[in-house]
């Protein structure tokens, strides 16, 4: 595909909240509170919770940065291989889109994919990605 900002499922990484860095933001502002808070304390009060383990993975989240499904990063999910196993290139090339349980996530939680598929079908795949990467304010962050 031209453009590698968007995933086999047919959501725009810059809308995604891993691929435009939302998550990570995110954690990373958690991190700095909970730092600057020094809840430390909970490991000796709370032993159901490991405020150490806690802390690894907001760690974790606060460096992560999803390179997207086409460059090998994203959540492994059945998309891909159902795409391969087709010979798409995207999901949004297939007629079953709008039904498929592999793209029910997609469709309730990144709505707009639905017009990305009918946009597809009735410019094609590569003219789309093209005229989404230009849009303004749509590049994903890095």
């Amino acid at each position: 595909m031209a453009d590698r900002n968007y995933g086999v499922c047919g959501v725009y990484c810059g809308q995604c909240p891993s691929g435009n860095g939302r998550v990570r933001h995110a954690a990373g502002e958690l991190k700095r509170l909970i730092d600057t808070t020094r809840y430390e304390w909970l490991n000796d009060v709370e032993k159901r919770f490991s405020f150490d383990e806690f802390r690894k993975g907001l760690e974790w989240f606060a460096q992560a940065q999803c390179p997207g499904c086409l460059r090998g990063g994203g959540a492994p999910c059945a998309n891909r291989g159902c795409a391969k196993e087709r010979e798409l290139r995207s999901c949004l090339e297939c007629n079953e889109y709008s039904g498929c349980k592999n793209t029910a996530y997609q469709r309730e939680w990144y709505p707009f994919v639905l017009d990305n598929y009918n946009r597809v079908k009735s410019v094609e795949l590569e003219s789309t990605l093209r005229r989404r990467s230009s849009a303004p304010g749509q590049a994903s962050a890095s």
